[in-house]
């Protein structure tokens, strides 16, 4: 009879170290909106902080890491396509808001 072997989960150790750092990324969240130095690069700021928080979320409590690759599949490859679809339409508009400023700017002239 073939032997099966349960996935090795986390010890309440490495759960409540998972959780510590949620909190520190939190806070450092909160306190990046407060610095007037963030400001301008806010957005990035925080969604690079909550995309680290995803992560651990996903796969700590939500047992991702345990679990098969394929299910990592089956969750990963959805979320890298929206993200490069997001990524592709910021560039998109921020191009045409950029080009649209230098033509203003520079089509004076004659």
């Amino acid at each position: 009879m073939p032997e099966t072997r349960e996935h090795d989960h986390p010890n309440v150790g490495t759960y409540l170290r998972v959780a510590a750092i949620l909190v520190i990324l939190t806070v450092l969240e909160v306190g990046v909106f407060y610095v007037p130095a963030f400001h301008a690069v806010l957005v990035p700021t925080l969604l690079a902080l909550s995309a680290v928080k995803f992560a651990l979320v996903v796969l700590f409590y939500m047992h991702l890491k345990m679990d098969s690759r394929f299910f990592s599949f089956l969750f990963g490859g959805p979320l890298l396509l929206a993200v490069v679809v997001l990524v592709a339409l910021l560039f998109l508009f921020f191009g045409q808001f950029t080009l649209r400023g230098a033509g203003v700017a520079g089509g004076g002239g004659g």
